[in-house]
């Protein structure tokens, strides 16, 4: 039965939205967005169903000038435009930005069950369909007019790239399989050295959360790896996860590697909150198919040698039942995420400040590019939000900084995923389906 609504599930995704509309509109969110939000978010009761919701915002980009909307008090504009698939940023010490233009390399695996299949339509009417571009390139906005002027290929031939740190005079990529590190001068706009492969990282041809984000601890003695795992709940066994749903601690100097933080589904935005000591946070994307309303996505601060509870507990310890065997033992220590994020919003990007140059209330704490949902009615995410910050904790509710990703219809003009301050005032954002970095700024 499983395998015949399966394949009932990768016609009609296949075959568009409308037809998804008609197959599995019968579940829809119960609770309002805003009760998966903050310390203390509502659980209900799981709603498990052989078809699970597929609720798809097909990907249309920005038309005849358009652009996202900003909150009160804030402007937006592209401050560079006609990248390809641009996905994660790191601003240097110069100003100068990278950016890296990535996607999902081949996975074959993945493809191979029908359950695999339709995930690769939904992901492809979703805007993550194209291939991967493997570069880094470097943006510069020399005059500081908000708009980068220089735009050159400063790293090739990579293998769908992601996270990037700068320690000293030391660039770290992270690839899908490893992470490489290059040698860097201040204002150079190319780097041909080969680079050295100093971590294998957990790959395959399955690789079902390929993204390997990177963040140099404060003191620039430890690189973090945030690594997904290989499946939404173990479903192909605990073996097939080994070295994922976590964070590893990594030597730069050495490249040894040790788990740092388990039990995390799929971190991929993570940041140091400065005060009042440094702490490194993650935003996490929970399990799917148990409904709109669940499981909500996650940040929080992250404790060496803490457990937060994939694949067998969720938001500390409430059982999945669907994942068997139990470990009881894991599930008792589950740790209690700190802020939730709302259900199935996809919160990738993540950037923790206290001086973000923008006015208040966009001062000091956490932006979070929403990348948005795909199997939650009504849709959820598809914006970049503040989350105010006091002391190094979360202090209030939630405030849109960008929004109308969405248009009328429902179509996906862009999907927001990392999110930095740019060190003259302004936020950066890419935007992967609009194939833009937009820049945030005070309104004039």
């Amino acid at each position: 039965m499983r395998s015949r609504n399966a394949l009932i599930l990768t016609l009609v995704v296949i075959a568009g939205a409308g037809t998804v509309g008609l197959v599995a509109c019968t579940e829809r969110a119960s609770l309002p967005l805003e009760a998966s939000f903050g310390p203390n978010p509502t659980l209900p009761p799981p709603d498990a169903r052989l078809i699970p919701t597929v609720n798809i915002a097909p990907a249309v980009g920005w038309r005849d000038g358009a652009r996202p909307t900003p909150a009160p008090g804030l402007a937006v504009g592209p401050f560079a435009t006609g990248l390809d698939h641009p996905r994660n940023l790191l601003v240097l010490p110069n100003g100068d930005v990278l950016v890296a233009e990535s996607n999902a390399p081949p996975r074959p695996d993945e493809g191979r069950s029908i359950k695999g299949l339709a995930m690769q339509a939904v992901m492809a009417r979703a805007g993550a369909g194209v291939p991967s571009a493997n570069r880094i390139s470097l943006l510069r906005d020399a005059d500081g007019d908000g708009v980068a002027e220089t735009r050159v290929v400063f790293l090739d031939n990579l293998n769908s790239p992601y996270g990037m740190a700068l320690i000293g005079d030391q660039l770290f990529v992270a690839d899908t399989d490893a992470i490489r590190r290059f040698p860097y001068q201040a204002g150079q706009t190319r780097i041909t050295d080969p680079g050295t492969r100093i971590t294998e990282l957990p790959a395959g041809t399955r690789n079902h959360h390929w993204t390997k984000n990177l963040q140099a601890s404060a003191d620039g003695r430890t690189l973090f790896v945030a690594i997904g795992s290989n499946s939404n709940v173990a479903e192909n066994g605990i073996a097939a996860e080994t070295g994922r749903a976590q964070i590893w601690a990594v030597d730069p100097a050495t490249g040894s590697a040790r788990p740092y933080a388990t039990g995390l589904r799929n971190p991929v935005g993570m940041a140091i909150a400065p005060r009042p000591t440094p702490v490194l946070w993650t935003a996490v994307n929970e399990r799917d198919e148990i409904g709109s309303d669940l499981v909500p996505d996650y940040m929080t601060s992250v404790r060496e040698g803490g457990f937060y509870g994939w694949p067998y507990s969720y938001y500390g310890r409430t059982i999945d039942t669907r994942v068997t065997p139990q470990d009881a033992s894991l599930v008792a220590r589950a740790i209690v995420p700190d802020y939730a994020l709302g259900a199935h919003t996809a919160s990738l990007g993540l950037a923790i400040t206290e001086a973000s140059g923008l006015p208040a209330p966009f001062t000091s704490g956490a932006f979070v590019g929403q990348h948005g949902s795909w199997n939650r009615r009504p849709a959820s995410g598809y914006r970049v939000i503040f989350i105010p910050f006091a002391e190094g904790r979360p202090n209030g509710a939630p405030v849109d900084v960008l929004t109308g990703f969405l248009d009328a219809d429902g179509n996906a003009r862009g999907r927001p995923v990392g999110v930095t301050p740019d060190g003259r005032g302004g936020l950066l954002v890419a935007d992967d389906v609009g194939n833009v970095i937009w820049r945030v700024s005070a309104a004039r």
